[in-house]
C-alpha cells in the first residue's frame, strides 16, 4: 500500500468535515465529489450557491448530498460572526470579520474557528501568502509556535530508517531564513503535525554542516539557540542536534560521531533543514536521483488544520491532500 493509499484509508476511519471554498475551480468539486463518494470526510462546500452550480455544469458533477454554505446569506454570516466573537484567538473586530467573510476562504476558516467545520482545504486558486495571511487573522497560531511551515512525508526507494523507507522534512516551502526561535517553531508544529498524520513518535533532528559542535559558524550557534528554545517550549518532545544528516538517520554513524547519549541521533524520523535553501535541494535531490516522492500541503502551526494546495495539484493528489487534512483534524 502506497502512503496516500494509507492515508486516505486512515482518514476513512474517522470521516470529518472539511471547507472547501475555492468552489470557482473545478478540480476543487472533482476532488469533493471523490472525497464523499469513497466515504474519506465530508466535503462542505462554502461560496455563492450560483458559483458551485456553474462550476458543477462545467465540470460534470453531481452536487447530489453535497452540503453548500451559501456566503451571501448575510443573516447566516451574522450568526457566524457572533459565536466568532467568543474565539480564544480572535484577531478580527466584528466588523472586519463581516468584511473579510466576503472572501470564501476567509469564511471558511472562520466557520473552522467556531467549530461548524474541522479543516479547510484551499491555496488550489488563492496564493499561499494569502492562505497564510487568512489563517493567521482568523485561526491564529497553535500555542508555542511563532510562525507556520509545511513539512514534507518523503517515500524513498532503498532507504531503511526508524520508519522504514519514510522520513519527514521541514520546513520546506514557507521560511527561507528562519532565525532561531522560527527554527523552534517549525520543530514543534512538525512534530505535533506528524504525530498526528503518521501516530510517529517523533524523534527530530536539526540539520547542519556539524555535529554536536564539530564545526564553528553562526548557523551553528542558531541551531544551538533553536534546540534551546524547542525544548524549552515543549520538554516532551524528543529533540536532538546539532547533527550532520549522516549522524541524524544512520546508527553505525550516530555511534561514532555522537559522543552523548540521544534518544534521536541515527533514528530520527523528522529533518529539520537550518533553511529553505538547503531544504528545497534536499527535497528534490529525492525526488530526482532517488526516485522518492514527497507529499504534504498540510500547514504546521495552526491551531487548527489548514491546507495550502499546489495550484498545480490533480484531482487525486488534491484528495491525498485533503485526507491529510481529516487525519489532522481527527487528532487536534
Amino acid at each position: 500500500m502506497t502512503l496516500i493509499e494509507e492515508l486516505i484509508e486512515k482518514a476513512k476511519q474517522t470521516p470529518k468535515r472539511i471547507a472547501l471554498p475555492e468552489c470557482e475551480a473545478e478540480k476543487t468539486l472533482l476532488a469533493a465529489r471523490k472525497v464523499l463518494d469513497s466515504h474519506i470526510g465530508i466535503p462542505v462546500l462554502v461560496n455563492d450557491p450560483a458559483v458551485i452550480r456553474e462550476t458543477a455544469e462545467k465540470a460534470g458533477v453531481s452536487l447530489k448530498g453535497m452540503e453548500m454554505i451559501d456566503t451571501t446569506d448575510e443573516a447566516l454570516r451574522d450568526s457566524i460572526v457572533s459565536r466568532y466573537m467568543n474565539y480564544p484567538k480572535l484577531i478580527l473586530s466584528e466588523k472586519g470579520s463581516k468584511r473579510k467573510m466576503k472572501n470564501p476562504m476567509y469564511y471558511a476558516m472562520i466557520l473552522e474557528a467556531v467549530g461548524d467545520v474541522d479543516g479547510t482545504f484551499c491555496g488550489h486558486i488563492n496564493t499561499t501568502g494569502d492562505v497564510l495571511l487568512a489563517a493567521q487573522q482568523t485561526i491564529g497560531m497553535q500555542d508555542g509556535v511563532d510562525v507556520p511551515s509545511i513539512f514534507a512525508l518523503t517515500e524513498i526507494p532503498g532507504f531503511q530508517g526508524s520508519e522504514g523507507n519514510r522520513i519527514a522534512l521541514a520546513d520546506c516551502g514557507l521560511n527561507p531564513e528562519p532565525a532561531a526561535d522560527e527554527l523552534a517553531s517549525i520543530a514543534i508544529g512538525s512534530c505535533d503535525n506528524i504525530r498526528a498524520l503518521m501516530g510517529w513518535e517523533p524523534r527530530c533532528a536539526f540539520l547542519s554542516f556539524s555535529t554536536c559542535g564539530s564545526g564553528t559558524a553562526s548557523s551553528v550557534e542558531k541551531i544551538q539557540e533553536a534546540i534551546k528554545i524547542a525544548r524549552g517550549r515543549r520538554p516532551d518532545l524528543k529533540i536532538d542536534g546539532e547533527f550532520q544528516l549522516d549522524a541524524a538517520i544512520d546508527p553505525a554513524v550516530a555511534a561514532k560521531k555522537v559522543g552523548c547519549p540521544s534518544e534521536v541521533a541515527g533514528k530520527a524520523n523528522i529533518l529539520i533543514f537550518p533553511e529553505l535553501n538547503a531544504a528545497n535541494i534536499g527535497i528534490k535531490m529525492i525526488q530526482i536521483f532517488a526516485g522518492g516522492k514527497g507529499y504534504g500541503h498540510t500547514l504546521s502551526g495552526f491551531a487548527k488544520p489548514v491546507a495550502d494546495s499546489s495550484r498545480g495539484s490533480s484531482v487525486e493528489e488534491m484528495v491525498g491532500d485533503i485526507a491529510m487534512v481529516i487525519i489532522a483534524a481527527a487528532h487536534g
